[in-house]
């Protein structure tokens, strides 16, 4: 690639994170121990067959256990499941308490507002990525505000507000 085509990490982290994006937990479970992690690299791929994707670091954990499990959850944070977020990125809650439901035979993260479940479906490797896609075998979801990501930071949907006459609609 041309020199000048080269952008820094820190640039792409930097411009990309003015794409908003919601919060999940990606959750598997090995030897009846859950293992997660939050991530906001998720998003859906095809509705026939149903598949969806989430793109996990090479350095982390889930990146080894997804090929050994072969089976994944994804759960959509709430508004107000900041703390659980930040538990699976690194930074622990001291007494979390139970942080999973078992609705199936996936670990999904309770009270969040939606929960996926997932057969790994393939994988492809994608830089200091791999891109895991999953086939959906169950979805449930409820009411609620999505926990929000952009530009490093959590946050909420605002409230809506009137389409003003700049809009153009």
């Amino acid at each position: 690639m041309p020199p000048e085509l080269m952008v820094s990490p820190a640039e792409l982290r930097r411009t990309l994170g003015r794409f908003c994006t919601g919060v999940t937990v990606v959750s598997t479970e090995r030897d009846g121990e859950v293992h997660a992690m939050t991530a906001n690299a998720f998003m859906s791929v095809s509705l026939d067959p149903p598949l969806v994707v989430v793109s996990i670091d090479h350095r982390a954990k889930m990146h080894r256990l997804l090929p050994d499990t072969r089976r994944f959850g994804v759960s959509v944070l709430a508004c107000d499941q900041e703390r659980v977020a930040w538990h699976f990125a690194g930074r622990p809650l001291p007494s979390p308490g139970e942080l999973f439901v078992h609705e199936r035979d996936v670990p999904l993260v309770a009270g969040a507002i939606a929960h996926v479940e997932c057969a790994l479906h393939a994988y492809h490797e994608a830089g200091d990525h791999t891109l895991y896609l999953g086939l959906v075998e169950h979805l449930d979801s409820r009411p609620g505000e999505p926990l929000l990501f952009h530009r490093g930071e959590f946050g909420r949907v605002s409230p809506h507000e009137e389409p003003g006459p700049s809009w153009g609609w």
